[in-house]
């Protein structure tokens, strides 16, 4: 497990984008080749607050990514069950998550995994806790009757299954979800605190989300940041990739 402490929230925003970015690269995707990046979900499609249109409007349509290769759970499905068992097929079919991306309620769940929820879950549909309601009631005009009291959401197992796993945790109010994470042992009522079992989990944040660690333990991983630094630096670039591919194909053969 790796803990990445940046001094504030937008340098552990760039530190993380960047590692995102090299590790698409050095994964080198093609047309038979996908880099599935597993991201959390949430409400309908056509809501102006829903996941479907926060990730078009944020990100998918700043980026080289087609449509047809955006896999979005469908809140307004007839069979919402079915729909949830189609999304564990669909990322099976890819070849599965090689990088799951994340951020943390300040109770600690992960996705829609609320308080409770199992660590083996898959893709289900959930029952919001009362936390994560009013968390969300700022984008409802601070009305809770117009906030959504269930979501379609990836589970705790589904994100386990990932070849990889970052999350982000920025802010005092969540620090002692980040203590719950790290300092502590699993526990399905800190969902978060499951990636401890994962082989490859990247904890990132910022001096804020910190301040309930021991000192003992920010000073360990601080400790570490200029190997983790090399992770970032340098940052990788396509086009190189594609001149060390074409020169690779250029050497002659030899016995």
């Amino acid at each position: 497990m790796k803990l990445i402490i940046l001094d504030h929230y937008s340098q552990a925003s760039e530190w993380a984008a960047k590692y995102i970015r090299n590790r698409i690269i050095q994964f080198n995707p093609g047309p038979d080749k996908y880099f599935t990046l597993g991201l959390p979900t949430g409400l309908p499609r056509d809501h102006p607050e829903s996941y479907h249109s926060f990730m078009w409007n944020n990100f998918f349509k700043h980026i080289d990514i087609r449509p047809e290769n955006t896999h979005i759970l469908d809140g307004n499905a007839a069979d919402l069950q079915a729909e949830c068992d189609a999304f564990e097929e669909k990322i099976q079919a890819a070849g599965g998550v090689e990088l799951f991306v994340g951020g943390i309620g300040p109770d600690g769940h992960i996705a829609f995994n609320e308080p409770g929820s199992s660590l083996v879950s898959r893709t289900r549909v959930k029952t919001l806790a009362m936390d994560t309601i009013l968390a969300n009631a700022r984008f409802f005009d601070g009305d809770l009757a117009k906030v959504p009291t269930m979501a379609l959401t990836v589970g705790v197992g589904t994100v386990m299954d990932a070849r990889e796993v970052m999350i982000l945790i920025t802010g005092a109010h969540k620090a002692f979800a980040l203590y719950k994470a790290i300092e502590e042992g699993v526990s399905h009522m800190w969902t978060v605190s499951a990636f401890q079992q994962h082989p490859r989990t990247v904890f990132v944040c910022d001096e804020d989300a910190t301040l309930e660690l021991k000192v003992k333990t920010v000073k360990y991983f601080k400790g570490l940041m200029l190997v983790h630094n090399k992770l970032v630096d340098p940052l990788y670039s396509i086009k190189e990739k594609e001149t060390e591919k074409s020169q690779s194909s250029k050497k002659p053969y030899s016995d």
